[in-house]
This record gives structure tokens, C-alpha cells and sequence, in this order.
């Protein structure tokens, strides 16, 4: 661990992004930096393995973010469209909103026991817990963006309003298919566990 004020460290420019923005975030450039050796994390030469083993982790926490805020979008979605009259009735009672109500919640569900799955395989320390990761990941941020942009088209035009957290909810979303490795990337794990010989009698 390197203390953040240690010489030869330096920032850049706090980056202007689409969402996250409760995050900073900036380039840090590392020029000499000295390590004493109480700082090391393990033995000279594991830096690579150390950070690797710790994708998984973030990969499940990315997920999980996901998650935290498809499943607010939809509660506040389903308050919306209670209140909403059209036609002198609630939105809620056409058939189409719940439709579109049932398939999100069923997405938000199966996307919450993925991740927890992957979380068990990976407190497990089961062999397969890399490619459970790398499911949970693809499919939660995948299926939470998705939840919070038709929970915004739930809300019309409001949506659209920052008066309104849904603007913000799929923008910050947005940003968890990316980080943590991409989903196309996600897909390359996946598909060349699938691809050794008896993987796909261990995934399962």
C-alpha cells in the first residue's frame, strides 16, 4: 500500500463523465515511487496474481450495484405508475405497464440470485467461481441498466427531468457494463471455460 502523498506521485484532471459523478475520478501517474518493504501487500513479483484475485470481488460488487439500483428505480417506477392517471385511471391497471412491471421484477430476481450464486462460489473458493463472476456480472449490469431505462420510460417525459432520480439511475448504470472488464469481455471468460474439455459438465 502506497500513501496517497508518497514523492513521485501525481494526479490528473478530476475526468467530467456521463454518471458516477459522486465518484472522482483521475489519473494517478506513479514516477520512482519508492515502496518500503512493510508496504508490500505479499512477496516481490505477485502484484499481477494479487490484483487478479481481486476481479472477482469487484466484479460481484459492480453487479451488485447494479442491482441496489434497478431495484429502486423499479419501486419508485411502480409508485409512479399508481399515481399516474391517463384515460381517468391509473396507468397501473393497463395491461401493458403490468406486463412491463412483471417482466422487470422477474429480471431484477433472477439477476440478484446470480450474483449471490457467484458470491458463494467465490466465498467457496469452488474452482468454477471466475466464470460464476463473470456470468453474474454480464447479466446483472446488463439486466440492471435495462430495468432503469424503461423504468424511466415508465415515467414519460419526467423521466427525462432531473427533478425526477431516473435520468440519474440510468446513467450511473450505464457505466457498470463497462468497469470491472466489459461485458464482451465477461463473454470471453464464460465461452472459453465452455470450451475446455468437460467444463460444461462442471457449469451447471
Amino acid at each position: 500500500l502506497i500513501p496517497a502523498d508518497a514523492e513521485g506521485i501525481s494526479y490528473g484532471k478530476k475526468e467530467e463523465k456521463m454518471g458516477w459523478n459522486a465518484q472522482p475520478t483521475r489519473m494517478i501517474s506513479f514516477d520512482n515511487v519508492r515502496v518500503p518493504v512493510a508496504n508490500r501487500l505479499g512477496k516481490e513479483g505477485q502484484g499481477f496474481a494479487i490484483a487478479m484475485e481481486g476481479l472477482d470481488g469487484g466484479r460481484i460488487n459492480i453487479a451488485t450495484c447494479s442491482v441496489g439500483t434497478a431495484q429502486q428505480a423499479l419501486v419508485e417506477a411502480t409508485a409512479y405508475v399508481q399515481e399516474r392517471q391517463q384515460f381517468n385511471q391509473s396507468i397501473a391497471e393497463f395491461q401493458a405497464t403490468q406486463f412491463r412491471l412483471a417482466d422487470l421484477q422477474t429480471e431484477l430476481v433472477a439477476a440478484r440470485n446470480m450474483v449471490r450464486l457467484a458470491a458463494f462460489k467465490l466465498d467457496a473458493n469452488d474452482p468454477q467461481a471466475t466464470t460464476y463472476c463473470a456470468m453474474a456480472k454480464r447479466f446483472a449490469t446488463d439486466a440492471g441498466f435495462d430495468v432503469c431505462n424503461q423504468a424511466l420510460q415508465l415515467f414519460g417525459g419526467y423521466g427525462y427531468i432531473r427533478e425526477y432520480p431516473m435520468e440519474r439511475f440510468v446513467r450511473d448504470t450505464r457505466v457498470h457494463q463497462i468497469l470491472e472488464g466489459t461485458n464482451e469481455v465477461m463473454r470471453v471468460i464464460i465461452a472459453r471455460r465452455m470450451l475446455m474439455e468437460g467444463a460444461l459438465e462442471v457449469i451447471k
